[in-house]
Formats: C-alpha cells, sequence, structure tokens
C-alpha cells in the first residue's frame, strides 16, 4: 500500500525542518521581528509608547539568542527551560509599559516593568545558580500572569486598526509562553520546535503589519481644511494614531476627561474612541480656542508638542 500524500508532506517537512533548520529559521525572523520593534520606536518618537518599543526590542533580541543557542545543539533542556522563562519575562514587559505610559511618572515606571521582568525571571535565575542542571519552577501566580498579560495587551489593540496585527503577535507570544502555562509539564513541554518557528512566524509578521500600517496612515494625511471640520480633522489626526499606539485604555480615559471638560464649560464636542464628534446644531466656533488648548494639554500627557505638530496639531492658531 502506497503511503498517501499527507504522510509524505509531513515526512518531507520533518526531513527539512531539522532542530538546527528551524532554530536557524526562528532566529532570523526574531531578528526581523527586533527590528520591526526598533522602526515602531522610532515612528512613535516622541510619545510615551517609545519604551515599549525598545522592549519589545529587546524581548526579539533575546528570544533571537535563545533561538541560535537551540540551533546550536550545545543547550541543555533545563537550560532552554530556563532561557524559555526569561524569553517569557521580557515578552510581557511591552505591554505592561504600556499601561503606564503617562507623563510625568511613565519613565520611573519602567523600574516596575523592570522588576517584573526580574521576578518572573529569579526561578530561572535560581535554577542556574543554586540548583544547577535542574528545570526552573515557576510558581502558580507567575503561570498565570503570563497569559493574562497577553490577553490584556491583545484585549488593548484588538478595537483599533491594529488588531489583525495584534492579534498575530497575542498568538505567537501564546505559542512561546504556552510551556509556561498552567498545568503544562515545562519538561515534556520543551523542546516544541515547530511551535516556536511559528510563534515567532507570526510574531514577526504582526510587527512588520504594524509597521507597515503606520507608515500607510501617515502618508494618507491631508491638510487641514477650515471651520469645524479643520478642528475635527485636527483632533482626529492626533487621537486615532494615538489610540493606534497606546490602545483603547489611554485613548478612553482621554476621551472621558475631556468630556468632563466640555460638559463643564458647555463645548458642543465630545472625544469618542472613533474620533472627535461635533454637535450638528453648533454654528459659531468662537468655543474652538478654548477646546483646543484643553485638547492640547491632554494630548501633552502622552506626546511632546513635536509629535503633535508631526500629525498635524495647530489647535491654537
Amino acid at each position: 500500500m502506497q503511503p498517501s500524500g499527507f504522510f509524505v508532506l509531513g515526512d518531507l517537512t520533518a526531513d527539512l525542518l531539522t532542530p538546527v533548520v528551524a532554530g536557524q529559521l526562528a532566529g532570523g525572523l526574531a531578528l526581523l521581528s527586533m527590528l520591526a520593534a526598533l522602526a515602531g520606536g522610532w515612528l512613535v518618537r516622541g510619545s510615551t509608547a517609545v519604551p515599549a518599543a525598545w522592549w519589545a526590542a529587546a524581548a526579539a533580541a533575546v528570544t533571537a539568542g535563545e533561538a541560535f543557542r537551540q540551533a546550536a545543539g550545545t543547550v541543555s533542556p533545563a537550560s532552554a527551560a530556563g532561557g524559555r522563562v526569561i524569553v517569557a519575562a521580557l515578552l510581557v514587559c511591552p505591554i505592561v509599559s504600556l499601561l503606564g505610559a503617562k507623563r510625568p511618572q511613565h519613565g520611573v515606571w519602567q523600574l516596575i516593568v523592570a522588576t517584573l521582568a526580574v521576578v518572573l525571571a529569579l526561578p530561572a535565575a535560581s535554577a542556574a545558580l543554586i540548583r544547577p542542571g535542574s528545570f526552573p519552577d515557576l510558581h502558580i501566580l507567575g503561570r498565570c500572569l503570563l497569559p493574562l498579560l497577553v490577553l490584556v495587551g491583545w484585549v488593548n489593540f484588538i478595537g483599533t486598526r491594529r488588531a489583525v496585527a495584534v492579534s498575530l503577535i497575542a498568538l505567537g507570544q501564546f505559542g512561546l509562553i504556552w510551556p509556561l502555562m498552567p498545568g503544562v509539564n515545562l519538561s515534556r513541554a520543551l523542546p516544541q520546535l515547530q511551535v516556536d518557528l511559528l510563534a515567532i512566524a507570526a510574531i514577526a509578521g504582526g510587527s512588520l503589519l504594524a509597521v507597515v500600517q503606520s507608515l500607510l496612515a501617515g502618508r494618507r494625511r491631508g491638510p487641514p481644511r477650515s471651520g469645524q471640520d479643520q478642528f475635527v480633522r485636527q483632533l482626529d489626526g492626533c487621537l486615532l494614531p494615538l489610540r493606534e499606539t497606546l490602545g483603547a485604555a489611554w485613548t478612553l480615559r482621554l476621551a472621558e476627561r475631556f468630556a468632563a471638560l466640555a460638559e463643564q464649560r458647555g463645548w458642543p464636542v465630545r472625544m469618542t474612541f472613533r474620533g472627535a464628534r461635533v454637535e450638528e446644531s453648533a454654528a459659531e466656533t468662537s468655543w474652538q480656542r478654548d477646546a483646543a488648548r484643553a485638547a492640547e494639554a491632554l494630548l501633552r500627557r502622552f506626546v511632546s508638542t513635536a509629535w503633535l505638530q508631526r500629525h498635524g496639531w495647530r489647535g491654537r492658531e
């Protein structure tokens, strides 16, 4: 009986994706993710999201190092497990960094992010220094926290135009942290060469897609118009890119603060998750100057003046 095409293809894939080839491909894709993260950091320059981009680049670099290390064939299973714990600890750092992305505390917040990474990576250090050759023993809280943070990062952006990109990245992150999930035996789950390759490919694809979307969004910006439309266009020109940069959490908080001011001062304008909205009955525009000052003050909690100007903000004119 001749073997089916499915089994032939499976055998061919197994022959081609040897541990060395899979590790090298995974390392190359992780380096591509690192370059995408660095490009993203340049694209969001002037905003409080820059540290998150640096954390993402660091996580991708460590992931690449671990992939190349395993491809070399000189790493023990216990050492590979310790490396996976360190990779997982860094993977969630960009997510936590964005949760504290508000001036002026966003700089000090990075110390909290670093502390969290150290705490999550402590089992790997303990296994390597105190119990050499043993597998890291993660506490159940750490095992639960890792997928929870990945889920938080996904929810923060699923309602934005980065939904596909963030879904790919979250899927890849879940793939990499799978051996550390609750109820999974770490010593039996590793190695998972093909899963790791697919996971890193998903992260690289999502990262590149996000960069391309940012570049295309920058090209679509047009010159401001006049009257009410000019105010809404300028406000949306900053609010929507900020939403794509920081996600839903801070955008909704920003809209809430602006709505409170608008209600108090009688402005016929509101910030929403999808952009600014002006009441149709609002004919005069005398309120726009004060509303622009308030909007700029709120936006400056997350971005610099240069960032605002780069996105077409002329709110006080």
